[in-house]
């Protein structure tokens, strides 16, 4: 296949994708009921359920718009040769070739980014804060990208740096390997989230001992699921909204639930959302 036929088949997968995107949500939001379904009447209010719906339009629509544009951009830099000519421009700074392309990707996230930012600022602090959820104060929002990007440059470019290594070091067979780290490093990860990512962001703290801790021990003994720590995290730092997650394997486990949560539900409510968790572990999701 020559280099145009290539470029061409590029251009059509990605146009192919994001058309198919946009049409699966158009098409899920037609899903979407005006009125709250009588089955759910007894249980939900009506005027929240027309609430949730305004909030999802709402996030869809900027959502679309970032998708739009940022789509755009990508194919406009595309037929001008703006990768190549990125490419080019950095070529005779570096010698070695894995950092001229961790600098070369590092540059087209980073403008990605940038592209991406005013949808989001806006949507934390218009859309979030026009229904009630926003707790981000400027300070937070710069503090949190700034701990992003410097996160992002530690451990993607340590593991883009593996993976380029990789790649220029086996050959052919590099994929088997990369496959081989990328378990690996998804399994620590997944480990070690809670303990040395989160805390980056959020403050943690243990589930004080009390009825809640009890009623959470004694349900995670009788599904058999082995649970090291329940932790607090501070979520209302950022938002108002509520949620709850468990990470780690085996018996390293841990119990994650939002201040929030805890805050706006009772004892047994907590115990049924935490069944619902202890639900993803049990099909292996």
């Amino acid at each position: 296949m020559t280099p145009t036929a290539i470029f061409y088949l590029i251009n059509v997968i990605l146009i192919f994708n994001f058309a198919l995107s946009r049409l699966l949500d158009y098409l899920n939001n037609l899903s979407f009921s005006p009125e709250l379904p009588q089955s759910l009447a007894s249980y939900y209010d009506a005027d929240k359920y027309k609430k949730s719906l305004l909030y999802h339009k709402e996030k869809d629509r900027l959502g679309m718009w970032a998708e739009i544009i940022g789509f755009a951009v990508m194919m406009i830099f595309l037929w001008s040769k703006g990768f190549g000519w990125l490419s080019t421009l950095l070529e005779p700074h570096f010698s070695n070739t894995i950092l001229l392309a961790l600098c070369y990707f590092g540059i087209l996230s980073f403008a990605s980014g940038l592209i991406g930012l005013p949808f989001e600022i806006y949507n934390t602090f218009t859309i979030e804060q026009k229904f009630g959820f926003n707790k981000t104060t400027l300070k937070t929002y710069i503090t949190d990208k700034i701990k992003g990007i410097l996160l992002a440059i530690i451990l993607g470019g340590g593991l883009g740096y593996l993976f380029l290594w990789l790649v220029g070091s086996l050959g052919h067979n590099f994929w088997l390997y990369a496959w081989g780290a990328g378990i690996l490093i998804t399994l620590f990860l997944n480990m070690f989230y809670t303990s040395l990512i989160v805390p980056i962001f959020n403050k943690l703290t243990p589930l004080l001992a009390g009825e809640l801790r009890e009623k959470i021990e004694a349900y995670a003994r009788t599904v058999n699921f082995p649970v090291k720590n329940i932790l607090v995290i501070n979520g209302s730092k950022r938002s108002s909204k509520a949620n709850a997650y468990f990470s780690g394997m085996g018996r390293g486990k841990k119990i994650v639930l939002y201040d929030t949560l805890i805050e706006n539900h009772t004892n047994d409510e907590l115990v049924s959302i935490l069944a619902h968790e202890v639900g993803h572990y049990k099909k292996r999701h």
